[in-house]
């Protein structure tokens, strides 16, 4: 059968085929092609757009979706040879009923039921987390070939249905049996889905070691999974035709390996999420040189959750539906993982992640991934590790607590083992990604690196990145545990950002990345939002590597945050523009950091270097502003004894040419008088980059600032 590409179409939110796909291109080469109900003819309501956190809108893809009263329909033009369909819905919490199919105005004898049995799932111990998965995916053989510009209608039957997205497909016939394969029903599987084969499927694999269990066309029921599975392929005719039935399928710690699973459906009856529960396809170890393909996997918790060895395992063509937790979760001890050509849709967790917990995940890569809708966390999520590869993946559709992609050092657990090495995130398609996080109560970006628990230390090389209608950032640095850990060593190279609701960089903690060749257009609020925290935790430095377009201001107020749209305000003229700002200084003594001149206490100070004159302290107060008065500060309390300090003020508005705005004088600070002193500045100044360079204080043999406030007037 021919493998289309889909490719994503923004207009009305549609996914469309429209060519092949070639190699780099990003996400799956998928044999289906998807289109949203909205973009479809109909007698319903559409829904959405909307990103709220909780509401069905904000769940669908495209942010929109359809809502079918008893009696109404939409009508899909096909568009493409199909004779299969899945669709995506959701009905209201309780509830079931079905869909009645039209072929060109003609009902079919067979409908598509629907249930909220899989959905509205509850995480109470996740904070943060609100009823969600409120979708699910139901399939139909249409028993007939259509062409394209056939139409096909769903009506809702006798219950309230909200229709997502409907994907239609050319089914190919079923595959014929292995010569030499031992077939499950000689072993004594129903193929009618009444008996319970567990005990057929262990003899088969203990029959055919070294060989192929065959599973022919039809539905068989497991009631317990299997282990002692090894060298040995598991078969099936297709997964359109030979299903099994079970909420646990392979559960084993280890493997000798050369485990090849393909071509069937697990299709499970995992209607909560229950972390303690193998509720899993995989649930541990298939040994090394092993592979799963050609996977119909559903209503699980988890898709594939491997411990253990899995060296050189490959995960590819396979589809992930409906999961309340990870697609495949690469939990520690991974190398040389392969896990490309899927598409993953509607995961109750992160859809695809590596957790590098005991042992890292080693040369290991998430490649040409199709995903959309993870409805509780990111697209794809890499927790430590060491030289990982996330390349050419299409992620849409994040909805809360996640970003497109997250590349973090959240450990979770111990042993953990951070990022190290170089993580390589490369030709990514990010669409509609990004949420806010209650949590932390704003928003997380498109793309996330997070120092959550350490320090970047890995080298993280950032390419080629396509950033589509964001609703907050495009790329974000934060340290999400709040103790502002650095994220370093980061370089991030010819991305095209096209929308982005607020910036197109969001810093929240210290550390330093170099921009080359980011374009960006549409950005609602400024170019960078750069105020670290906590305050005082040191800067993030920003480098222009050259070629960036689009996003040259900052967002100028570090106590708010921008708003989706709402543009940059201006500055109040009362407000310290120096608070909470990046500030750097040419020496420090001790824990008296330069953070602590503008973190807003004055009981904190920065003190520089001792016996070093001259030594200065710069604050960049992130755009070019118009101050007029400076107000510098030293601790009241009266044990500070009265102190002059010799200083001038510099300006710069690039941070390399520096003039004198004020030219070297004495200052005295008293505690009598507050420890304070005022510097009027000269009209016509205006600099984004302050300087204060002081050569002598008689109080202390080195410069000391417990504020240092800037103003417009």
């Amino acid at each position: 059968m021919p493998v289309l590409a889909t490719a994503v179409a923004m207009a009305a939110g549609t996914l469309v085929a429209l060519a092949p796909t070639p190699a780099h291109a990003a996400g799956a080469a998928l044999p289906f092609t998807s289109v949203e109900a909205e973009a479809a003819s109909g007698t319903g309501t559409r829904i959405g757009p909307d990103h709220t956190q909780g509401t069905l809108a904000s769940e669908a893809s495209g942010r929109q979706a359809v809502r079918l009263a008893s009696g109404q329909r939409v009508e899909f033009t096909v568009p493409r040879a199909a004779n299969a369909v899945n669709v995506a819905y959701s009905v209201p919490d309780g509830q079931s009923g079905s869909l009645d199919v039209y072929v060109n105005g003609r009902k079919l004898a067979k409908s598509i039921p629907v249930t909220a049995k899989y959905s509205y799932v509850d995480t109470p111990w996740i904070p943060g987390a609100k009823t969600h998965h409120f979708y699910d995916n139901a399939r139909l053989l249409l028993g007939q070939n259509l062409q394209p510009g056939d139409k096909v209608a769903l009506q809702a039957a006798n219950v309230q249905v909200t229709v997502d997205v409907a994907d239609f497909e050319q089914v190919a016939a079923a595959a014929g049996k292995p010569a030499g394969a031992v077939s499950v029903t000689d072993k004594g599987a129903d193929p009618g889905g009444q008996g319970d084969s567990t005990q057929a499927f262990r003899e088969a694999i203990a029959a055919a070691r070294g060989g192929v269990v065959w599973i022919p066309p039809g539905e068989y029921r497991l009631t317990s999974s299997l282990n002692s599975v090894q060298d040995v392929t598991l078969q099936g005719a297709g997964h359109w035709h030979s299903v099994v039935r079970t909420s646990r399928f392979i559960d084993q710690s280890s493997s000798s390996g050369n485990v090849h699973i393909k071509d069937f459906a697990v299709i499970g009856e995992v209607t909560e999420r229950v972390d303690s529960n193998p509720d899993n396809f995989v649930n541990g170890s298939l040994g090394p040189g092993s592979s799963v393909s050609g996977m119909w996997l559903q209503h699980l918790k988890v898709g594939l959750w491997l411990l253990g060895n899995n060296d050189n395992l490959v995960v590819e063509n396979n589809r992930f539906l409906d999961m309340t937790a990870d697609g495949l979760n690469l939990n520690g001890n991974a190398r040389g993982v392969r896990v490309r050509n899927n598409f993953l849709r509607n995961q109750g967790d992160d859809a695809l992640a590596m957790w590098s917990l005991y042992a890292p995940d080693t040369s290991s890569s998430f490649e040409n991934n199709t995903i959309t809708q993870p409805n509780l966390a990111n697209g794809i999520a890499i927790y430590g590790g060491t030289d990982i590869t996330v390349r050419n993946n299409l992620i849409s559709d994040t909805n809360a607590l996640g970003s497109g992609i997250a590349i973090s050092n959240q450990k979770f657990l111990d042993p953990f083992h951070p990022l190290a090495g170089t993580i390589t995130v490369d030709g990514n398609t990010l669409v509609r990604t990004g949420a806010m996080n209650p949590n932390w109560n704003h928003p997380m970006g498109a793309l996330r690196v997070d120092s959550y628990d350490s320090a970047i230390e890995a080298q993280v090389r950032i390419t080629n990145t396509t950033v589509t209608d964001s609703p907050y950032s495009a790329f974000e640095f934060v340290s999400g545990s709040g103790r502002g850990f650095a994220a370093k060593n980061i370089t991030v190279d010819g991305a095209t950002v096209k929308g982005a609701g607020t910036v197109v960089v969001q810093a929240e903690t210290p550390g330093a990345a170099t921009f080359r060749d980011v374009t960006a257009t549409g950005v609602g609020a400024a170019g960078v939002y750069n105020c670290p925290y906590p305050s005082g935790s040191g800067t993030f430095t920003l480098t222009d590597g050259g070629g960036n377009t689009g996003w040259n201001s900052t967002w100028s107020d570090c106590s708010t945050w921008p708003q989706p749209g709402q543009g940059n305000p201006d500055p109040d003229p009362g407000r310290n523009l120096a608070k909470g700002r990046p500030a750097t200084a040419t020496g420090s003594q001790d824990v008296y950091t330069p953070g602590k001149a503008v973190d807003g206490d004055p009981n904190t100070y920065w003190e520089s270097a001792n016996h070093a004159f001259p030594q200065s302290l710069t604050v960049d107060l992130g755009a070019r502003e118009a101050v007029r008065r400076l107000v510098l500060k030293l601790p009241p309390q009266a044990a500070w004894q009265a102190r002059t300090q010799t200083l001038s003020v510099q300006g710069s508005a690039d941070g390399s040419a520096w003039s004198t705005v004020v030219a070297a004088k004495d200052h005295r600070f008293d505690p009598a008088s507050g420890n304070t002193v005022t510097v009027p500045l000269p009209a016509g100044t205006n600099l984004r980059h302050l300087r204060l360079h002081v050569t002598a204080n008689t109080g202390w043999p080195a410069a000391q600032f417990s504020e240092v406030e800037a103003y417009l007037s």
